[in-house]
Formats: C-alpha cells, structure tokens, sequence
C-alpha cells in the first residue's frame, strides 16, 4: 500500500461504501432471495457459483473461512446455514467427504440447487436491468468493466497479503 495522502477520488469513492455496499447489494441480494433463503444461505449458494472451478462444488473450509470474512460468523452458524439447505426433499447442496481427505467436506449443488441458481441469477439480472435502463449504454459497460476492474484489483490485493496489512495500518 500507498503511504502517500489518499487521493480525492480515494476519498469520493469511499464515500460509495455506504450506498453501493449497503443500498445496492442488499437490494440485490434481497432480488436473489426471494424471500425464502437467508442472507448466508445465498451468500454459501453464489461463493459456490462463483468460486467453485466447476460451479458445482466447493470445500466446506473455503465457505466457512468466506461466511466468517463477510459476516463474522462461527463455525456453528456456518452448519447451521449448510444443514438448512442440505435437508429435507428439496435440498439444495450436499455435503460429502472429500475426494482427497476424510476429514474434509466437500459441498456440492443438488439439481435443486443448480436449477435454484438459475432462478438467482434472472431475478438478479432483471433488477439490475432495472438500473441499467436509467444509464446509457457507455454508462452500463463503463461501469461493469470498473467493478469488475476493482474485483481483480482486490483478488490481486489479497493475494498479496496488502489487504490485511492496510486494515491494520489504520
């Protein structure tokens, strides 16, 4: 990290935190629960989606260590959440023993689940296109290719291990 003053477009993009991290993504997560799932379940649901190689499945450690960064939850409240939407007919994951390890868990999507996301990302993508029709088309790609820009800088940042030293620094 920079030890260099923050810029004025640090500061005006700070300023978003509170409209894009809470306004935005609580409305859209809201759109992608449909009023039936917790806020973890779809969190545990699209980590799978999006962090998994084959979208199907990910290890249980990866979303308990993801559902403690976003939520601060404990292990507890993560099998809570994952039995909850391992139970009853229409379970959507499952959890089995993992391939390489009989100590890790591997959750994996049911049918159910891969059929559920489905149904996630049209009711997302349909309210954004709701935001999308207010811009112009440069907006709307402009800022895609900003966000998605800001998420490879992040994944980098991480990588490196500059996040966590920044958060201490201040």
């Amino acid at each position: 990290m920079s030890n260099r003053r923050p810029s004025q477009n640090a500061r005006s993009f700070l300023e978003l935190f509170y409209p894009v991290h809470y306004k935005i993504g609580i409305e859209i997560e809201d759109a992608l629960r449909e009023d039936e799932l917790s806020r973890h379940q779809v969190a545990i649901l699209w980590l799978i989606r999006s962090e998994a190689e084959d979208g199907r499945r990910l290890p249980r450690k990866e979303i308990e260590r993801s559902l403690r960064r976003f939520f601060e939850l404990q292990s507890p409240a993560v099998s809570k959440a994952l039995r909850s939407l391992a139970s009853g007919p229409g379970a959507l994951i499952r959890i089995a023993e993992h391939p390489d390890s009989g100590r890790e868990k591997q959750v994996e999507l049911t049918a159910r689940g891969r059929d559920r996301i489905e149904r996630m990302v049209e009711r997302g993508a349909a309210f954004i296109q709701t935001m999308v029709d207010r811009l112009s088309e440069r907006e709307a790609s402009s800022g895609v290719h900003f966000l998605a820009r800001v998420s490879r800088i992040i994944d980098e940042l991480e990588a490196e291990g500059a996040l966590r030293r920044s958060r201490r620094r201040g």
